[in-house]
């Protein structure tokens, strides 16, 4: 069994299909074939359903793309303690989620003082950022926290108040129970907070809008659509328009922390311990 004949296995199991697999690892399809069946063979047993649109893990195959991605990784990481260097290079992915007003100075910072970096961020809720450090998809992840789990450790970044946004310079909390509310999918920390109060309130709202993108539901709040629980900071530019109000809320829901997150057993690169003191350096609460 060699590496590249896991580096196959997983690249097909990803895909489902050798076609794509094949295309990504710049091999021939009957190379990739062939890779599969030997593989197979040496386990002695199949691992994958073969169909008309390509080929799904059995549950063997699922068995073994756990032991295939933690050897994978470790070699990543084996390569990575003998490659770093003092001068951090290489690679970080980075998630985030959408209202870290601190982020661009953050990043700023960084590509300044280590350009070597390549940085790349993805957006995304908290609890998918939360899986996707778990499962080494990404290095790190600012989300809203605290948070308690297992294999992440976290930094606090900077805390914040969330406000109640509307179109009305007035707002009575009874109005929840006839005004829609705007809200992030499931996952997102301030929905969460939102979701706590109305409940504590003992109020059922009547209606819940969810949109993908923070900036279609403040644009929906400042046309009259509903209302919306949002980080201050995020509602500064349209506030100040006069196209919105910024109302008070409980203390007990009314602050939101972001915290960076990674696993505890990732090796610690250069480049990851440069972003960390990085982070530090411009943390507030």
């Amino acid at each position: 069994m060699e590496l590249r004949d896991l580096q196959i296995f997983k690249s097909v199991a990803n895909y489902g299909s050798v076609s794509h697999a094949a295309k990504e690892l710049n091999y021939v399809q009957s190379n990739v074939t062939a890779r599969i069946k030997l593989l197979e063979k040496e386990l002695q047993t199949p691992l994958f359903y073969r169909h008309k649109k390509g080929m799904t893990l059995n549950p063997e195959g699922r068995k073994m793309l756990v032991y295939v991605n933690k050897i994978l990784l470790d070699v990543e990481e084996m390569k990575q303690v003998f490659l770093d260097s003092d001068t951090p290079t290489g690679t970080l992915k980075i998630g985030t989620v959408e209202t870290v007003s601190i982020l661009p100075t953050i990043l700023a910072s960084y590509y300044k003082g280590y350009p070597n970096v390549d940085l790349t961020l993805q957006a995304g809720l908290t609890e998918e950022l939360i899986k996707e450090v778990a499962d080494h998809q990404l290095d790190g992840a600012f989300i809203t926290g605290p948070i308690k789990h297992p294999v992440l450790e976290q930094y606090d970044v900077f805390t914040e108040n969330l406000v109640l946004l509307s179109q009305n310079k007035l707002f009575r909390i009874e109005e929840f129970m006839s005004t829609p509310i705007l809200v992030s999918n499931q996952g997102c920390g301030y929905r969460s907070k939102l979701e706590l109060w109305l409940k504590d309130e003992g109020l059922l709202p009547k209606r819940i809008m969810e949109f993908n993108i923070l900036e279609t539901i403040l644009n929906s709040v400042a046309i009259g659509l509903g209302v919306t629980l949002v980080p201050q900071s995020a509602a500064e530019h349209l506030s100040t328009t006069g196209k919105v109000y910024c109302h008070p809320i409980p203390k007990k829901y009314g602050t939101i922390s972001t915290v960076f997150i990674r696993r505890k057993d990732a090796y610690m690169t250069n480049s990851m311990e440069c972003f960390l003191k990085t982070i530090a350096e411009h943390r507030h609460t």
